[in-house]
């Protein structure tokens, strides 16, 4: 396809509740939204970067300028483009992998629009829904943490990710684990809060019978990560380290990890986690998806890629209400503990344009012939 414009929006929406991580807390979630645009067609996508570098070294400020001033101009540069080319592209530009993931995500949609064709096909997943799971944030104290479960069970979440950090670890556990009982799917998250010293802490966790423990380590401490999966019963999970095939492959063959966390974002886009996914089905290690508090645009993508088989345990990609009052596409429902993946062509949903525009903070359009 070939496109005249690619179109960049700053959007701010507030979120339902806090949430807070390892790395803080956040109450707005700041989305940048891109669009493709051509005689072709047009196609939406979202970059998956946070309002500041701390879960990854992208941002939304990072993210726009880099798109602006030279994806952006690549892309349109290049002529007639498939999505599947869009990595080549754009390889000449090191790193960023969030924004690349944005634009292929936007050409992809676009792409598939126009022959009538869903994500969920061409990924190569199946099913009419997914078993989500909640990540349940750091909260102030563990009444707090038990009422906020408590109310995620009563509506139907069949697994429940707690966010953890040294202080806030071995007691939440325990009363999680008391309040949902020894056989529902429980895990945590670390967000690389700990370090080797912290080895007998972590070690205790399990005690609990956990599903997972992720990424508990620096994200660049592989060893240490391969390490601490000898010394612990609780499968290790790797997220913030893996940014491609080739990091997922070194992780798995040096013992780090036995289950990971696949974030379409974060690895550089959707044709990349299929390749993750790939990797690691052949290798016999069970992946889920991974949210970034993403717009209806990234959980309706998500959705597609959690359908495909290698997807064995449930992601966080949760049902709108979990995070907004109101999003910039149709809403997702949790319906029997399931949430129904998008049929139609493309990513599958609506832009509602007017709650788009409103909630728009800052609005840019680059012409082919600016790139020029």
């Amino acid at each position: 396809m070939r496109f005249d414009a690619v179109e960049l929006r700053s959007l701010e929406l507030p979120l339902v509740r806090p949430f807070r991580t390892s790395f803080g807390t956040e109450t707005v979630r700041e989305a940048l939204v891109v669009r493709v645009l051509g005689d072709d067609g047009e196609g939406y996508g979202e970059c998956v970067a946070g309002s500041e570098p701390l879960y990854s070294s992208e941002f939304v400020a990072s993210s726009w300028l880099v798109m602006r001033d030279h994806l952006v101009p690549a892309l349109l540069a290049a002529g007639s483009t498939r999505a599947d080319s869009v990595k080549d592209v754009l390889a000449g530009f090191s790193g960023h992998r969030m924004a690349k993931a944005a634009l292929e995500m936007a050409v992809l949609d676009a792409e598939l629009r126009s022959r009538c064709e869903s994500l969920q096909e061409l990924l190569g997943g199946t099913g009419e829904s997914v078993t989500p799971g909640v990540s349940v944030g750091i909260t102030t104290d563990v009444v707090e943490l038990l009422d906020v479960v408590g109310r995620y069970l009563e509506e139907g979440y069949q697994r429940v990710k707690l966010k953890i950090e040294p202080g806030f670890d071995l007691e939440p556990v325990a009363a999680v684990r008391q309040l949902v009982g020894d056989g529902f799917m429980l895990q945590v998250d670390a967000n690389t809060a700990y370090t080797r010293s912290d080895f007998d802490l972590l070690a205790r966790l399990d005690e609990f019978g956990l599903l997972l423990l992720e990424q508990p380590l620096d994200e660049e401490d592989i060893l240490g990560h391969a390490e601490l999966a000898r010394r612990l019963a609780t499968p290790i999970c790797l997220d913030e380290s893996v940014l491609s095939v080739r990091s997922a492959a070194t992780a798995i063959e040096l013992g780090a990890c036995s289950v990971v966390n696949i974030k379409a974002g974060r690895v550089g886009g959707y044709l990349e986690a299929r390749r993750v996914h790939d990797l690691c089905r052949g290798a016999g290690v069970p992946v889920w998806c991974g949210g970034m508090l993403e717009t209806g645009l990234g959980r309706a993508a998500n959705l597609a890629l959690a359908t495909l088989p290698g997807f064995a345990l449930p992601g966080d990609i949760s049902a709108t209400s979990r995070y907004f009052h109101e999003d910039i596409t149709e809403r997702f429902e949790l319906v029997g503990g399931r949430i129904g993946v998008p049929k139609g062509p493309g990513l599958g949903v609506t832009v509602d344009v007017g709650t788009l525009e409103r909630l728009t903070r800052r609005h840019e359009i680059v012409h082919a012939r600016q790139a020029g």
